[in-house]
């Protein structure tokens, strides 16, 4: 009997009590289900504490940070949802040929779905969430509310019925709940990243020191990389009280720090460029000390790198060794005589000596090596906690908004650059780059730029609540009644202004020159839905013989075959960017019979599937890896059964087999 594809998450605390038990084995117990009467495994923390020697067990005092709430926020990350993401292809742009999605939804929501297929695939999230000023709205996640409480109790005022609430001061849960709201959605963020990925959080003083607690316990302490200073105000912020504030906090941690893939330098810009004032038959250089300044190293800490070098006054060149024409000595001493060290070792000198150069100063002489531009990872470098490029400030991100709209209809845009920054660290060239509170879609703008100006293939996944734009704002003026409307309209605008340049800039080619490529400018949006499927679950008391006929078919009416195809998309750990055809063949006839991948899955939803479809479908070549059908679809139980049976003849006689599923 095939099996039956799920219409829920996966439920996290099962897997988190699989992961327990394959390492205690001793642990496991069961326990019956005080609602629904089900026996399950479960873990007996009396044994795992007698197993782990559970030294904090008992002690009113120890080292952690929590808040009231903090265990109902990690219940919400491991609950199971029956939701799904339904296409809109009519609101997407080049459906076919992107690999850039655009989701609209709560992204509690979509981050439990996207870990299904996205689990260790993304290597870079950047996310700018609320900053829980007192003024600003943060994400409400008690689902025991219905819309209407939740609009006469907090003033909610998004689209959905009210996912967003306001959060005074005045509230004595203030930091509390933006604890509980962005706790889960870090813990799933993390089982997105792939081993070499990172995150960047753009934030205030509001939470800082909060979010620098949540992150080290998510992301582990030791994973902690840097809090970033970036200059989004030159000018200061004139409310504030006392300091005027001219910077703002970026976090960022990865997710394995002895992983030296996880960041990358990043090329130097004009100023440090125009250190390399020098050049020779290799290339241009820049002259640096070979000396130690740091003088804790010295003959006592470092004796093996502290001895006399000679140099050749005729032509600068650099010796270990006392000749005729190596006859001017030198030690590494500092200005005022203490000995230091060389920051090279004689056995390198050796091997290296035609970079360093010795030259003669109103100090005496001294030795330098050649630092050249364009070898090896000279030409890059580290990036500086303090960041202060001009295109990083505020008014930038404005500016990019009135270049796309005309006006601002946005009030406080992260500028492209700021965010193009934080790609060329923390990004590869072909990689997945996951921003879950996209705004007015500045991540998606900022990875299309990049990747015109270096031929890169990153791929953007955009999140965005449907939060409705007040009546008084620009936006609603300008037409715009959602913030995810304005977020699609902005990647299509700035794609077309983009895909503009690049062409612009190839008709001004000399001619030979290598053309650029127009980056994908197009996306899929996606909005979470409930699932397709009505629950069928029924307890033995629920079941009545009257009430079967209702189970046969739980699909809902309002929805097609694309809809129930992207529901399958996780059970395989297919992306959603999955190339989609309807095959026409003549086997097919009249019926809808989708091919994912080039065949990598087929599946019909279709009322009624005859048993030559079936068969068309195992006769495929190459062999589909999976296949799924509407259970609805077939007739009987016997035809369920010759389903399966198809499927099995035809790996008999093709080599391999295909996964099949019924839903």
């Amino acid at each position: 009997m095939p099996e039956r594809i799920e219409a829920v998450t996966p439920d996290l605390t099962k897997e988190n009590v699989e992961k327990i038990l394959a390492l205690f084995p001793n642990v496991g117990t069961e326990v019956q289900d005080p609602e629904t009467g089900e026996v399950k495994r479960a873990i007996d923390f009396d044994a795992l504490r007698d197993q782990l020697g559970d030294v904090a067990e008992g002690m009113r005092e120890r080292y952690q940070f929590t808040w009231p709430g903090k265990r109902a926020a990690k219940e919400e990350a491991r609950r199971p949802i029956a939701k799904t993401l339904r296409p809109i292809k009519e609101r997407s742009k080049n459906w076919d040929d992107t690999q850039n999605l655009y989701i609209e939804g709560d992204n509690l929501d979509a981050l439990k779905i996207l870990r299904e297929t996205y689990a260790g695939k993304i290597k870079m999230i950047y996310i700018d969430p609320p900053y829980n000023t007192g003024h600003d709205f943060v994400y409400h996640d008690d689902f025991s509310q219905s819309a209407a409480e939740y609009t006469e109790n907090s003033g909610a005022y998004d689209g959905d019925g009210g996912r967003l609430v306001s959060n005074p001061e005045s509230n004595g849960r203030f930091h509390s709940d933006w604890c509980s709201m962005i706790y889960p959605r870090l813990l799933l963020a993390r089982d997105l990243l792939s081993s070499d990925g990172s995150i960047f959080i753009s934030i205030d003083d509001n939470e800082h020191d909060n979010l620098l607690k949540i992150c080290d316990e998510i992301f582990g302490n030791t994973n902690f990389v840097a809090d970033l200073s970036v200059q989004v105000n030159p000018r200061g912020r004139n409310l504030d009280r006392y300091i005027a504030k001219t910077c703002e906090p970026v976090v960022i941690y990865v997710k394995d720090y002895n992983n030296p893939d996880c960041l990358s330098l990043i090329a130097k810009d004009e100023r440090m460029l125009s250190e390399y004032d020098q050049e020779d038959e290799k290339g241009r250089y820049r002259l640096i000390g070979l000396r130690n300044r740091n003088q804790a190293f010295n003959p006592t800490t470092r004796p093996n790198l502290y001895f006399p070098l000679w140099i050749n006054p005729n032509t600068g060149a650099v010796s270990t060794q006392e000749s005729n024409e190596y006859c001017i000595k030198r030690l590494p001493l500092a200005g005022d005589g203490t000995p230091t060290c060389w920051t090279w070792s004689k056995q390198k000198i050796n091997n290296e000596k035609s970079y360093l150069i010795g030259r003669e100063s109103s100090e005496g002489w001294r030795v330098f090596r050649k630092d050249y531009l364009d070898e090896g990872i000279a030409g890059l470098t580290m990036a500086k906690s303090l960041q202060q490029d001009a295109e990083f400030n505020n008014d930038y991100g404005k500016k990019r908004i009135k270049e796309l709209f005309g006006s601002n209809i946005m009030s406080f845009p992260k500028p492209p650059a700021l965010v193009k920054r934080f790609a060329e660290i923390g990004a590869s060239t072909d990689c997945f780059i996951l921003d879950f509170f996209s705004g007015s879609a500045t991540t998606a703008d900022a990875v299309m730029q990049l990747n015109a100006e270096d031929g890169g293939n990153r791929k953007f996944i955009m999140v965005q609540l449907p939060e409705v734009c007040d009546e008084k704002s620009e936006a609603a003026k300008a037409g715009y009644h959602t913030i995810c409307e304005i977020g699609e309209e902005r990647i299509r605008r700035a794609g077309e202004k983009i895909k503009a340049e690049v062409e612009q800039q190839n008709q001004q080619l000399e001619l030979g020159a290598k053309p650029k490529q127009v980056p994908d400018i197009g996306f899929r949006v996606l909005r979470v839905d409930s699932s397709n499927y009505q629950d069928a679950r029924r307890t033995p008391e629920e079941t009545v013989q009257g009430s079967l006929d209702e189970l046969i078919d739980v699909a809902k009416s309002d929805r097609e075959g694309l809809d129930k195809l992207f529901e399958c998309f996780p059970t395989f750990q297919l992306p959603y960017d999955s190339a989609i055809e309807v095959l026409d063949f003549p086997a097919f006839a009249g019926h809808t019979v989708y091919s994912v991948n080039g065949g990598q899955l087929v599946a019909c939803f279709d009322a009624e599937i005859p048993e030559s479809v079936l068969r068309g479908m195992a006769a495929l070549d190459p062999k589909p890896s999976y296949a799924v059908v509407a259970e609805a679809g077939l007739k009987n139980s016997q035809t369920v059964t010759n389903f399966a049976e198809i499927f099995k003849q035809a790996a008999n006689a093709q080599q391999g087999s295909t996964q099949i599923r019924i839903i």
